[in-house]
């Protein structure tokens, strides 16, 4: 594969400004950039600004945009509805460091959508979130150990780490401490029997947590059906259940994916379009457990009663302001099924076109979403109904990163910004968006074929 094939040189040519200010990034962060999904080869671009479902990088390329604020956008760049709110908070402070009124209707409005949630405290991100979660279940039960299942991304903390990459656990992450992912237990999903067998066997777990619709929100999915026993193994074994909603809450359906399966978890994690594409994360769920973050009579803190919870930032009342809009917009369900049916067209219109080129490829998920499997996982070719069920989570979290980095960068030569092995879709999107993906996705495999890469 030439480092100078087609796809590279295009590239180097579309964007320029933005190859020159990853010569000047490289020297301030590692690999250039602040995020690990941000690395690409040869070089990341540059936005300048962003509407709709589109944005503009720092050569004036238009661009149809699949990342929308990782996920957080579900309105869409810049509603008008949400920037006249935060506008009109800005006007009136952008930290008071207390209490304010907006936090309230923040909460209020989670609570609307999603009843599970009879307390609540914010935070700043699903990272922050799903480790509130995780300590809290630890105090609630006095139990050291977290079940998780292969695949499933709930942060960059510690806990959270363990499991998430193929070796799913035989590898210690980097700079977390052997103590701690000893107190990980990491299974595959859609496994009823697997999960209470597990549970039985080892009481010193006290707490199961799941990205609802699967790792990595769609890569590695789990069956619909193995929410109902897992809410009742979880609930028999007085096991924490904790719901991570960072990316399906307000998404999936506006009371997010417990809504969308009939099931009440005991926590739920929250972030992205919590906040409306602002920072924010929050974690909710039953008083009694959500009671370990209040105090007492006595209101002097106390380690042994009361988990300890500041937070320069907790329900920033800028990010509360883009939340209650956002919230109050998405919960008549319309920009989700929007989002939803986007979602559908671009699957079937991508795989399509992979089976009239016979590819080893499929395109698969659900809600506003795709994943991409790319062939190399132990398939043939995609089925009629690609059994993602069927194929194992190493399979499909295993990813070929050279492949990826020119797929990307042959989508973008299109007009086309796509994370790459999944996507995220906002109401935004249109019919002539998913014409214009389909199409640059086409001459993508056709560049790919050119630079030897398929």
């Amino acid at each position: 594969m030439a480092a100078d094939g087609i796809i590279e040189r295009e590239f180097r040519k579309k964007f320029p400004g933005s190859a020159a200010l990853y010569e000047k990034a490289q020297k301030c962060f590692p690999s250039g950039v602040t995020h690990d999904g941000r690395f690409l080869k040869p070089f990341p671009i540059y936005i300048r600004r962003a509407e709709g479902s589109r944005k503009w990088d720092v050569d004036g390329n238009e661009i149809i945009d699949y990342w929308v604020g990782h996920g957080s956008l579900i309105l869409g760049h810049r509603h008008p509805e949400v920037i006249a709110a935060v506008g009109r908070q800005l006007g009136c402070g952008t930290h008071f460091g207390a209490c304010h009124e907006l936090e309230i209707a923040w909460a209020k409005a989670v609570m609307r959508l999603m009843p599970s949630v009879e307390k609540i405290r914010f935070v700043n991100s699903g990272t922050e979130a799903t480790l509130m979660g995780m300590r809290l279940a630890r105090a609630f039960t006095g139990k050291p150990k977290l079940l998780k299942f292969q695949g499933h991304f709930h942060g960059w903390n510690d806990h959270a780490m363990h499991g998430v990459f193929p070796d799913f656990g035989k590898v210690l992450p980097c700079g977390v401490l052997p103590g701690v992912s000893e107190n990980m237990v990491v299974i595959p999903a859609n496994n009823p029997e697997l999960l209470e067998e597990t549970l039985k066997r080892d009481p010193d777990i006290g707490q199961v947590i799941i990205e609802p619709t699967g790792g990595g929100f769609t890569d590695v999915p789990v069956r619909p059906a193995f929410h109902k026993p897992l809410r009742d193994i979880t609930r028999r074994l007085g096991v924490v259940l904790i719901y991570d909603e960072v990316i399906t809450g307000f998404r999936v359906s506006p009371g997010g994916a417990q809504a969308l399966y009939g099931v009440k978890p005991d926590l739920t994690c929250m972030a992205k379009i919590l906040a409306g594409g602002f920072p924010g994360g929050a974690l909710g769920g039953r008083e009694d457990i959500m009671r370990l973050l209040a105090y007492g009579s006595d209101p002097e803190w106390n380690a042994s009663r009361k988990m300890y919870h500041p937070g320069t930032y907790n329900a920033n009342p800028v990010s509360a302001a883009a939340g209650v809009k956002t919230l109050e917009l998405v919960s008549d369900g319309s920009a989700c099924a929007r989002a939803d049916a986007t979602g559908k067209a671009l699957r079937d219109g991508l795989n399509a076109i992979i089976d009239n080129r016979g590819l080893p490829w499929a395109a698969y998920g659900l809600s506003s979403g795709y994943s991409m499997a790319m062939g190399g996982g132990g398939w043939s070719g995609r089925a009629a109904d690609f059994p993602q069920f069927d194929i194992s989570p190493e399979q499909l979290k295993s990813k070929n990163s050279a492949v990826i980095h020119k797929f990307r960068c042959a989508m973008l030569l299109g007009g086309v910004d796509t994370p790459g092995k999944h996507s995220w879709i906002s109401a935004a999107h249109s019919e002539q968006d998913v014409a214009q993906t389909l199409a640059a996705f086409d001459r993508a495999l056709d560049l790919m074929k050119s630079d030897g890469v398929l």
